[in-house]
């Protein structure tokens, strides 16, 4: 009892003021931009800081991608320093900047007054200004309410957010329940940060998720579909997806996730695909969100498929109604963009064509703009055992061999018979007896 009270005691919020330089934080490691903007509005007598996960992830060695910036100016104050800056949003307002190709996010020090609510306590809008402190309070997590004022090199810490860092700890500033009930993204932010930073989520910061996980039901699809991107591209997306399970998260975004990891070869096939994702990301190589989502969701479409083949229906049109079927789904539960749900849905659409290795099939096939996705789809089904091997090893023989070569191969398949297949997409279509003619 003694301890848990010098503990609350040592854990009161208040300012800290900390030298950069003894964390290791140098100017030269931050963007020129969020430099610039923070030196502009300074020189225009406001305050203005380096913020959040920026500050954050250098503490912790790791290569920030976003540098935001926090100051006492308005919206419209940002606005007038910076003319080619624009202001956006509703809920929160906030200003981008823009240098070159980057821009950089500023948003104006939120203040402590009570902001309109719906019935289950999610923040409608949030748009009353205040000082740095309040600002702070306002804030996650201790990890992101940590300030970093470029010119005199200074971290300002309200929350402990240096100590929890030190310490591989992720906790949330004030009432977990009620920031929970504020914003339920919040839960989500919690998974993801705990996930790609390797912090464990402190016991009163953890404990409400599971009794609020469906708050999220209340939050606007497309924003669901941002921070879920987020997760994905995290770098850590399997362990996020295992703490969405663990803490209960999983059942309204992806509630076959359960029975994914039942089986082994499906549970290995989003693993694999999770992990290589991991594994583009860390080397800095482009990733495909519609890649990521057409295996999310490939079993479900999969399972449609085999049972509207077995009711008699052709392979491709019975693949396009379960591919429609399943998009319908996932649309009520979160808006995947077009752009993300067309290369989908033609990674899926190829998967029979890779059967068909005999005329033109092969080259036209090659020639679809999807091809290399579609490709790199069919070997992750190879690894797991849901395709013949001898189909992947076909394919990737063909890709690099000579016009010679090729037809070689094509005779090889065409002699073989039917070439290696899917169980799933070499179904045929059960043809149906004649009707006897009408007695006239």
């Amino acid at each position: 009892m003694i301890r848990k009270l010098i503990g609350k005691v040592l854990r009161r919020p208040g300012k800290r003021v900390l030298h950069a330089k003894h964390y290791g934080i140098r100017r030269d490691q931050l963007h020129s931009g969020a430099l610039k903007v923070c030196d502009r509005l300074q020189d225009a007598g406001f305050e203005a800081y380096i913020v959040g996960g920026a500050i954050r992830d250098l503490m912790l060695e790791k290569s920030p991608k976003d540098f935001d910036v926090a100051t006492s100016a308005t919206p419209e104050q940002v606005r007038h320093v910076f003319h080619r800056s624009r202001i956006i949003g509703r809920r929160f307002r906030i200003v981008h900047v823009p240098f070159g190709e980057e821009i950089i996010e500023v948003t104006t020090f939120r203040g402590a007054s009570e902001a309109p609510t719906d019935a289950s306590g999610r923040i409608l809008r949030d748009n009353a200004y205040g000082n740095i402190e309040e600002d702070a309070s306002r804030r996650d997590f201790t990890v992101n309410a940590l300030y970093y004022n470029p010119r005199s090199e200074e971290i300002l810490d309200f929350h402990h957010g240096v100590a929890d860092l030190e310490n591989k700890r992720l906790t949330m500033i004030g009432d977990p329940d009620l920031r929970y009930r504020e914003d339920p993204v919040r839960m989500l932010r919690a998974i993801r940060l705990s996930a790609k930073l390797g912090l464990t989520i402190a016991p009163a910061t953890k404990t409400p998720i599971l009794i609020h996980a469906k708050l999220l039901e209340n939050i606007p699809q497309a924003r669901l579909f941002d921070e879920m991107m987020k997760l994905l591209l995290s770098g850590s997306a399997w362990a996020c997806l295992m703490a969405l399970r663990e803490n209960g998260l999983h059942k309204l975004l992806f509630p076959l996730l359960d029975k994914l990891l039942s089986k082994p070869e499906t549970s290995k096939f989003l693993r694999i695909a999770l992990e290589n994702t991991d594994q583009r990301l860390h080397e800095d190589k482009p990733v495909s969100a519609g890649f990521l989502f057409a295996a999310l969701l490939w079993h479900e479409v999969e399972a449609d498929w085999i049972k509207r083949q077995a009711a008699g229906e052709y392979p491709v049109p019975a693949l396009v109604e379960a591919m429609n079927t399943v998009e319908d789904k996932v649309q009520k539960r979160m808006a995947i963009p077009n752009r993300y749900g067309a290369a989908m849905k033609e990674i899926w659409l190829l998967q029979p064509r890779f059967e068909q290795r005999v005329g033109t099939r092969p080259w036209r096939l090659m020639e679809q703009q999807r091809f290399r996705a579609a490709y790199d789809f069919l070997m992750l089904r190879v690894e797991c055992g849901m395709v013949e091997k001898s189909l992947g090893d076909w394919w990737t023989r063909f890709q690099n061999a000579s016009e010679d070569e090729r037809v070689t191969l094509m005779t090889a398949a065409a002699d073989n018979g039917k070439p290696a297949a899917s169980s799933t997409a070499s179904r045929k279509r059960r043809r149906r007896k004649p009707t006897a003619p009408k007695a006239e």
